[in-house]
């Protein structure tokens, strides 16, 4: 229940060169460094519910930890696969469909932040977000 509530994102880590080395052009990486990403995460067990909005989009994603599941990323990357929790941390082991290569995300709450970091082909960068 620890990342139940709306989550705003506030700063970023290397993110422009996360994004780059995904494939996203640099028109859409200066868009969606300043994307207003707000979260809403809801934990019912092993179930989550996550509505994202944006300036450039809605979703909402639903899933079981350990169940393997199909995300499309905002520049229409596709990808499969699995949150677990290890400890405190939620834990994605993501491939995309395209390439295969593997995409790793982690959300953890850190001095009052939701933090989610990605590792991508060698670049690691994060997300921070404030809970309103």
């Amino acid at each position: 229940m620890t990342f139940n509530g709306t989550w705003k994102a506030e700063r970023n880590e290397n993110y422009d060169k996360f994004m780059e080395q995904l494939g996203v052009n640099a028109v859409k990486r200066k868009l969606a460094s300043h994307d207003n990403l707000k979260l809403i995460i809801q934990q019912d067990g092993n179930k989550f519910t996550i509505k994202e909005s944006s300036t450039f989009r809605t979703k909402d994603t639903e899933f079981t930890l350990g169940v393997a599941f199909d995300y499309t990323l905002a520049d229409g990357t596709e990808l499969n696969g699995s949150w677990v929790c290890e400890g405190d941390k939620l834990v994605g082991k993501f491939a995309r469909k395209d390439n295969s290569k593997e995409l790793l995300t982690t959300r953890e709450i850190i001095g009052g932040e939701l933090v989610q970091a990605y590792s991508y082909d060698g670049v690691d960068a994060k997300r921070f977000f404030k809970k309103e």
